[in-house]
């Protein structure tokens, strides 16, 4: 099947191709908007919900935990039914989601709507199926790079946005308003954007394959979010363990059979598609970290460690390292293309690693950390980004969804994982009589990051030697 949506593929490109992209752009932009309202304004929805840290991480994860889930699911739906269809739908779901999250009572409900929301996430395979069948492996890669960057530009808007709104009005406007721009950009999106044939219109869905995944996901993210904030004893952690190591099990098992698999299992076996996961998850996970932990230092009490700052505050604070990633984003897909994808991981560890041993000294002023930010957020980034660009264009058309979104998936279980570590660890040191988090903690939490980060070096090392073999 030829793989461009005209029988003239340049002035098909310039035509439909860019406005397209444009409007993909708007969403993901408005997309971001919403998933970022939640980190500036955590500490006030932990005071105003009556949570302690380790519970409040909740609130981000629950959007996460469904990202996981579907963002596969959604990228195998988008290679068999065309991305823009699928697109569409999530929307939908999301849109109803953030609606829910805006009207929501108690935590319960909220965490209902975070839930829906994450469908959010698998949006980008299914974007980045549409930009591949749009463009050249080369425009490709600086397309998927600009998608990615307007995304996380969203986060400049909701760090901007969250704290006015949630102190001028209430915290349910943060979750209402984005929702109204997502339920617009939707309908321009499907109004410019042409249907996508399927590539393989003649395969059928291996629905055995996406139960199992889906449920090996779900079984992993839960444990995680509940290992993490409940402190369940050795027994029920292990019974967890047990339960997604069979759910894994038995989806490796179904795939080496099924005669359409849902993820061709040699594919993930070459060295260069495990190493981009295993990099991928170490890299979201030390920024998951960091994501987490600055909001948490900007907010304590200005005693000694602290800052005190209020939600509007703390998005000030945050909002250079929101500009330093959406740029990154934006330069990860062209260094790809440049310099290759290990060059720029390891550039983005060493600062990465740096910064954060760095931090663990000298967190004393704002500047100091707002500085932070912006390095681990530009590095993050950028090695993400290039990892996804290279491995998207690196692969056959019609695996574009499924690779990518599997590169999507633990992205969110990265960040999901350092998220829940910084709230236990931040639990673990709180003061019994203030209830507070105490500076040893947070300590504890820079160097952790920085140290999980360090292990991207030995991933590259080990993939490269694998690669030579």
């Amino acid at each position: 099947m030829a793989l461009s949506l005209s029988p003239s593929p340049s002035p098909s490109r310039v035509r439909v191709g860019r406005p397209a992209i444009a409007a993909l752009g708007i969403l993901a932009l408005a997309l971001g908007t919403l998933q970022s309202v939640v980190e500036p304004a955590l500490p006030l929805l932990q005071r105003e919900l009556g949570v302690s840290p380790a519970e409040g991480a909740l609130v981000g994860n629950a959007l996460l935990v469904t990202g996981a889930v579907v963002t596969p699911v959604a990228g195998k739906l988008g290679d068999r039914y065309g991305g823009r269809r699928v697109l569409v739908r999530l929307m939908a779901v999301v849109s109803a989601g953030g609606l829910l999250a805006g009207l929501a009572p108690n935590l319960p409900v909220l965490l209902l709507g975070q839930v829906l929301q994450g469908v959010m996430v698998g949006v980008l395979p299914l974007s980045f199926i549409l930009v591949r069948k749009h463009l050249t492996a080369g425009e490709a890669q600086a397309a998927i790079g600009i998608v990615i960057a307007l995304f996380t530009g969203g986060s400049i808007v909701g760090t901007l946005v969250a704290g006015p709104i949630a102190e001028g009005l209430s915290w349910h406007g943060m979750f209402l308003l984005p929702t109204i721009a997502i339920i617009a950009s939707t309908a321009v999106v499907t109004r410019l954007m042409p249907h996508d044939p399927p590539v393989r219109s003649d395969e059928r869905i291996d629905w055995a394959g996406v139960v199992l995944l889906s449920g090996t996901l779900l079984a992993f993210m839960l444990g995680l979010v509940t290992v993490t904030s409940a402190g369940l004893p050795p027994l029920a952690v292990g019974a967890i363990a047990v339960a997604v190591a069979a759910l894994a099990t038995g989806w490796v098992a179904v795939e080496r059979r099924a005669v359409s698999p849902m993820v061709d299992l040699r594919m993930l076996a070459k060295p260069a598609m495990w190493s981009a996961c295993v990099l991928t998850l170490v890299i979201t996970t030390s920024a998951g970290m960091v994501l987490f932990l600055l909001p948490q230092l900007f907010a304590a009490p200005a005693d000694g460690y602290g800052f005190a700052a209020g939600t509007t505050q703390i998005g000030l604070f945050l909002l250079p390292g929101a500009i330093a990633g959406a740029v990154s984003d934006s330069v990860g897909g062209i260094a790809a293309r440049r310099f290759g994808p290990r060059a720029v991981v390891v550039a983005g560890t060493v600062v990465t690693t740096g910064t954060m041993i760095a931090l663990a000294s000298l967190h004393s002023a704002a500047w100091q950390l707002v500085l932070a930010k912006v390095l681990t957020a530009f590095a993050a980034g950028v090695a993400t980004t290039a990892l996804l660009a290279g491995t998207a264009t690196a692969v056959a058309t019609g695996d574009t969804g499924i690779v990518t979104s599997l590169l999507v998936v633990t992205r969110v279980i990265g960040f999901a994982l350092g998220v829940q570590i910084s709230g236990a660890i931040l639990a673990a040191g709180t003061d019994p009589v203030t209830g507070l988090p105490g500076e040893p903690a947070f300590v504890t939490g820079f160097v952790t990051a920085g140290l999980v980060a360090a292990l991207s070096l030995l991933v590259v090392r080990v993939s490269k030697k694998g690669v030579r073999a």
